[in-house]
């Protein structure tokens, strides 16, 4: 059984102002679907992502690595959609949220969901505190009563077979997925929202969540470089890559030079020495050893450390073997044990013009640069 994440993206959002809807709006340095879909990524908790979106905004997401659905007319009929898109699937729990809102923690995500094991919805909500009016052509016209009052927030979960039945019987407007759960008599839990995770709505929404986005970020920058001599084989493991070669590249493991340089930019990003530290030549257990074991490790002991791997950079330097051909397949498999977009990793190659131990083609070296943000 899987967990699956629907996006809501499909509306125009005019009251936020801008020459494009609100979601493809820059927000400190990223567009807001940009923000708001790196968290469900980056959450070990979701399974898979549905993008729903307008028909007129397909170029808008085309460079976005995830999935996506074409939504309707309301608010209603591109939830439906995305969940129809789940169909056939093992999915057991969705959650939907609002793209509008890029400031969710990633916390809340796994609440919810942990929610989910006793109750058919979940929800974040936080308690109206101010105090409440009526009102009139500008003027105050009485009071109402607080008490039981709640603000809603997203993403909503819920049970996928409750909540499609509940969507696909649904004959009138709802305010959110918890009305329209409610209108199918099931019973929503409340769990404590973040006054952090607002929705964009107004222009003057986008100050306050950048400054939300940029706050106190602590973001670390890496940098690793590694080299293996050639020896006898008959192929290279470069980024992951198993690529035929005349000779092969000779290391107490696979000699992956490539990952290698990624996996100590990201140690060195946190001050965590580099790979002998960690997995010393000395012991034998390493020996031949699969290069992900060393990136895995740096990844999960970032993001223990309370990062989140931003972006990567590589560049292998030799004269052989040819990389340009691999380098897609080389980013995916890089970008798919850290955790993070194909676009958000970089493999490039540069020879030495024939200079130096790269150049007469004695080994490959490279060179690896890593962003790290704080969660």
């Amino acid at each position: 059984m899987s967990t699956a994440a629907i996006i809501v993206a499909a509306g125009r959002g005019t009251r936020a102002g801008g020459d494009l809807p609100k979601q493809w709006q820059t927000l400190a340095g990223r567009r807001v679907a940009d923000w708001t879909l790196d968290v469900f990524q980056r959450s070990q908790d979701v399974d898979r992502i549905l993008l729903v979106i307008h028909p007129d905004d397909r170029e808008l997401a085309a460079d976005l690595d995830v999935e996506t659905a074409i939504g309707g007319a309301t608010r209603d009929a591109s939830v439906l959609a995305g969940l129809l898109a789940l169909e056939g699937s093992d999915c057991d729990k969705v959650l939907i949220h609002d793209v509008a809102r890029p400031c969710l923690d990633g916390g809340l995500i796994a609440r919810i969901l942990q929610t989910l094991d006793s109750a058919d919805g979940a929800a974040p909500a936080l308690a109206v505190t101010d105090a409440l009016w009526t009102g009139s052509s500008g003027k105050v016209t009485g009071m109402q009563d607080r008490q039981g009052l709640y603000r809603a927030q997203t993403p909503q979960g819920f049970r996928y077979p409750a909540i499609l039945a509940a969507h696909k019987s649904n004959d009138r407007p709802a305010a959110d997925d918890v009305e329209v759960a409610r209108n199918a008599s099931l019973d929503v839990a409340m769990v404590e929202g973040h006054e952090n995770n607002l929705k964009i709505t107004t222009p003057a929404d986008f100050a306050r969540a950048e400054h939300i986005l940029r706050g106190d970020m602590d973001i670390r920058l890496g940098n690793g470089y590694d080299v293996h001599r050639f020896g006898k084989g008959d192929h290279v493991i470069l980024c992951g890559v198993k690529m035929p070669h005349d000779r092969g590249l000779q290391g107490h493991s696979d000699a992956d030079v490539g990952m290698h340089a990624v996996t100590d930019a990201i140690y060195g990003a946190l001050a965590e020495g580099d790979i002998g530290r960690h997995f010393p030549p000395s012991d034998m257990q390493w020996k031949g050893a699969a290069s992900d074991i060393f990136l895995k490790h740096a990844v999960e002991l970032a993001s223990h450390k309370g990062f989140r791997i931003s972006n990567v950079d590589c560049t292998l330097i030799c004269e052989t073997p040819k990389i340009g051909p691999h380098a897609g397949a080389m980013r995916a498999i890089m970008a798919k044990i850290m955790g993070i977009g194909a676009d958000r990793v970089s493999v490039k190659a540069t020879t030495s013009e024939q200079l130096g131990f790269t150049g007469r083609k004695e080994g490959i070296a490279a060179v690896a640069t890593a962003t790290l943000v704080q969660t």
